[in-house]
Order: C-alpha cells, then sequence, then structure tokens
C-alpha cells in the first residue's frame, strides 16, 4: 500500500536539491536517485501481493509514476496529478513513459507530458489513471481502504493485468534505462537551469531549446 503521510502523496523530486546540483553540473547524486526510482517500480511490479495507492493529496513528476506503478489506485476528489517535467526542463522518470500510454489516449497523454499540465482527480478518474474515486463528505475524506471500499473483482481484474505484465519485464527494464538516459542528457541542459531556476524564483522560465 502506498499513501501519503503529508499534504502531497508526493510531490516528486527535491527540486531545491536537484537544482544545486545543476548549479554545479554535478549529476552524482541524480544517477543513484533514479536508479534507485527504477529499483522502486520494479519492486512493485513484480511483488506477488496487490500494491494500492491511496492518493489523498497531489501526486507529481515522479510521485505521479509511482501511483501509475501501483495495481490499483485509489483517489478522493481532492488531488491533482502533473507530469510536470517539462516546465523545469526535465525528463519524466520512475517509469512514467511506459505507463502513461497504457492509461491515456494519445492527444490528452501528449499534452499532460509535453506541457506539463496538472489536472484534478476527476479528469483524472474519466482518463483512466485512477480507478476508484471517492467524494469528499463534510469536508472530511473518506478512507479508501475502508472495508466497504476493496472492491475484489477489480483487484483481481487488476492483478491479472500485473501478472501479464511481468511477462514483459524486460519492456519496462528498456523503457527505465532509457528514461534515465533521457533524464541525464536535459540535466545538463540550459532548460533545465533555467526551468529550475524560474521555479525557485517563482516566475516564468525563457527556454532556449537547449
Amino acid at each position: 500500500m502506498l499513501h501519503r503521510a503529508g499534504r502531497a502523496f508526493c510531490a516528486g523530486g527535491d527540486l531545491g536539491a536537484i537544482g544545486k546540483g545543476r548549479e554545479r553540473g554535478d549529476s552524482a547524486e541524480l544517477g543513484p536517485i533514479l536508479r534507485s526510482g527504477m529499483q522502486a517500480v520494479l519492486n512493485i511490479r513484480t511483488m506477488p501481493q496487490p500494491v494500492i495507492a491511496a492518493v489523498n493529496g497531489p501526486a507529481a513528476g515522479a510521485g505521479m509514476n509511482l501511483a501509475l506503478a501501483c495495481d490499483i489506485r485509489l483517489a478522493v476528489d481532492a488531488p491533482f496529478f502533473g507530469q510536470n517535467f517539462a516546465k523545469v526542463g526535465l525528463f519524466p522518470d520512475y517509469g512514467g513513459t511506459y505507463f502513461l500510454p497504457q492509461l491515456v489516449r494519445p492527444i490528452r497523454r501528449s499534452r499532460n507530458v509535453l506541457l506539463g499540465e496538472m489536472i484534478d482527480a476527476q479528469s483524472a478518474h474519466r482518463l483512466g489513471i485512477i480507478n476508484h474515486l471517492f467524494q469528499r463528505t463534510n469536508s472530511k475524506p473518506p478512507s479508501p481502504l475502508s472495508p466497504k471500499n476493496r472492491r475484489r473483482p477489480a483487484a483481481c481484474h487488476s492483478r491479472c493485468e500485473t501478472i501479464h505484465l511481468r511477462t514483459r519485464k524486460d519492456v519496462l527494464m528498456e523503457a527505465l534505462e532509457r528514461e534515465v538516459e533521457a533524464q541525464l542528457k536535459c540535466f545538463h541542459s540550459h532548460d533545465c537551469l533555467e526551468g529550475i531556476r524560474a521555479f525557485m524564483e517563482k516566475r516564468q522560465p525563457k527556454f532556449q531549446g537547449s
């Protein structure tokens, strides 16, 4: 089970730390983080038990992709989801380029990835990113993991999909490797440096395409 421990499910990478590394031109810390993310995704996809993401807060960047790696994604109606890599000159990682195409049709997927759009929980549910959406009542969110909210048929169906995916583990590993290579290249670009600076300074970035 993956669930939030604070206000967000997972906001993705620490852009402050990544930005400091980019200022130095040093990717020594980023590489191991990406490799660790690869292993986390592989662990989620290959463990024998179903893995449920209970998304009670924003899931952005690598955080969204960790949720995508799970067998079932439950959410209340408050969270936002986003592949916001492009806004800081980075590349989707943690399996985003592998899982998202399996869930979302090409036009909407392109907008979400290329433009870094954030989408609300209702939209994510319509797109198939979320399996089950729960409504808040009296300003108090329901527990997606309470016994009455457990859907056994959906869990069985999702588990069958996971077993099928295990037969394509090599394809997933290849996609994860490509993501790491692309992410490290983007990390050394001018646009990454400018994107992170703009994010920290709360302004619009001025990308140069390099």
